[in-house]
């Protein structure tokens, strides 16, 4: 069995939780996910079994977009609901407030990645030092953040929604402290959800019970979709039965000799000749020849 399962992940589930499950569900080790969700968070987790796990690290489209709830007045050390409350502000923040913040925090942007996060500092984890109480000295990271949406506002109780757009590493939770901080008044995320990430949709995703019962009614196969998925935004090439046989084998191929190269293009998806997809290619124009970049067949 190979090929992208994609999970809408339970709230209060780590990312790792649901691999551990589902290599109970579907007896497997060669599991890998792709980009890791809070474990208050739910929402799009795609995951790669078998052959496919070969290809985590290298999904050409590493964007993602989410629907954050937050709420001002607050900030936390998590900077989410499920932390310790730091401070409070009575402020008053209308919808125009924020409107006028949001600009700031699109396109390329620098943040401090949060305590409570996977970063390691020196070999260590950030979440296993805040948890022992420990803050140490972090580097800003820059993240790139495509639409930012305020979506809804209610004066009243600074609770709103947020639409976010963004590339990999981008806490979205920092995103609303930061807003928060800007605003003076401080501001935590109390849910998110992921609607997509590397082209994958919620119309893409099954719950875990819904695999496991597709899994006790013999019909898992109908859930995986073609690891091919990953890579449909990259040109296509398909090679002949030579070329086929020499590129499965690691064989550099001669660009002249292949016809549907395209100028500029540097990656590409290969299928052999009949049809199936291989894996990823990189050209090399200096020295003439098509590399192989990675074999998932």
């Amino acid at each position: 069995m190979n090929g992208i399962l994609c999970v809408n992940k339970p709230q209060d589930f780590t990312s790792f939780d649901v691999v551990a499950k589902l290599r109970g569900i579907l007896h497997m080790k060669r599991l890998g996910h792709g980009g890791t969700l809070d474990p208050m968070a739910t929402g799009v987790l795609p995951v790669f079994v078998g052959n496919a796990a070969k290809a985590c690290d290298i999904m050409p489209d590493s964007s993602k977009s989410y629907r954050a709830e937050f709420r001002l007045g607050f900030t936390s050390d998590t900077q989410d609901i499920t932390g310790n409350v730091r401070e409070c502000s009575d402020k008053e923040i209308a919808e125009a407030d924020i409107s006028n913040v949001i600009p700031q925090f699109t396109g390329k942007i620098l943040q401090l990645p949060p305590m409570y996060s996977a970063v390691q500092v020196n070999g260590k984890r950030l979440y296993d030092l805040a948890r022992q109480g420990i803050e140490v000295e972090r580097t800003p990271r820059e993240a790139e953040i495509y639409s930012l949406v305020l979506e809804k506002y209610d004066p009243k109780s600074r609770e709103g929604t947020l639409y976010i757009s963004c590339g990999k590493g981008t806490y979205i939770r920092t995103v609303i402290n930061d807003i928060g901080e800007r605003l003076g008044c401080g501001g935590i995320m109390t849910s998110l959800v992921r609607l997509s990430s590397g082209g994958f949709t919620l119309a893409d995703c099954f719950t875990l019970e819904e695999i496991q019962r597709a899994r006790d009614e013999d019909r898992l196969e109908q859930l995986i979709l073609p690891i091919e998925r990953v890579f449909e935004k990259l040109p296509k090439l398909r090679l002949g039965e030579v070329q086929t046989r020499m590129y499965r084998n690691g064989v550099k191929l001669d660009l002249s000799r292949i016809y549907n190269i395209r100028d500029g293009e540097e990656l590409y998806a290969v299928y052999g000749h009949d049809g199936s997809f291989i894996g990823t290619a990189k050209t090399d124009r200096e020295s003439g020849v098509l590399r192989v970049a990675k074999n998932l067949a």
